[in-house]
């Protein structure tokens, strides 16, 4: 015999690789997410009054909150359609899937939320600061301070669960294991 024994059938990548590759998926999710969210966020209007933002008017004031709604709703979809697709195609070692969620969805939270804020608007407050009066500026695109941790991984530990739960047994039932007919 040649060579030390793996533990792992032949031609089986290790644990380890599907972790950095769940990882990988989700950081890249994320990074979609923060394009998809930053997309579909119309910013809200306001004008420079006295060297400060003030939003034009009501519908202006609510449109300030859209971007944390839109951030919760493309987070959610991003995180249940990543978990599913990991945890259908990518779960040999649940434990190690598990884990690899986790951290991935904390990492494509991180990536979506930078990279939106990133991409919208700068802060009206500091463009106020130089702008004349009356001058149209759009607001930034802001989130709530703690919505953004709990959509994404919420939503792909949901979806990792439904998979688990609902297709588990059936899906790893090997050839051996059904009575012979």
């Amino acid at each position: 015999m040649t060579g030390r024994p793996t533990g792992r059938p032949t031609g089986q990548r290790p644990a380890w690789v599907d972790f950095v590759v769940i990882v990988t998926l989700f950081a890249l999710a994320g990074v979609v997410g923060a394009l998809v969210w930053e997309w579909v966020w119309t910013a809200p209007y306001g004008l420079v009054y006295d060297h400060q933002w003030v939003a034009e008017d009501e519908a202006a004031l609510q449109g300030q909150f859209s971007g944390t709604g839109w951030y919760v709703v493309v987070a959610s979809a991003t995180g249940l359609l990543v978990g599913a697709l990991v945890a259908l195609f990518l779960d040999r070692a649940p434990l190690v899937t598990l884990a690899a969620v986790v951290v991935g969805s904390a990492l494509a939270t991180f990536l979506m939320v930078r990279i939106g804020l990133a991409l919208g608007p700068a802060d009206p407050q500091d463009l106020a600061a130089n702008a004349t009066d009356g001058t149209r500026l759009p607001a930034a695109l802001t989130v709530s301070e703690w919505s953004p941790w709990i959509a994404l991984p919420a939503g792909a530990l949901v979806a990792l669960a439904l998979v688990f739960i609902g297709l588990g047994p059936r899906r790893h039932a090997q050839s051996e294991d059904l009575p012979a007919g």
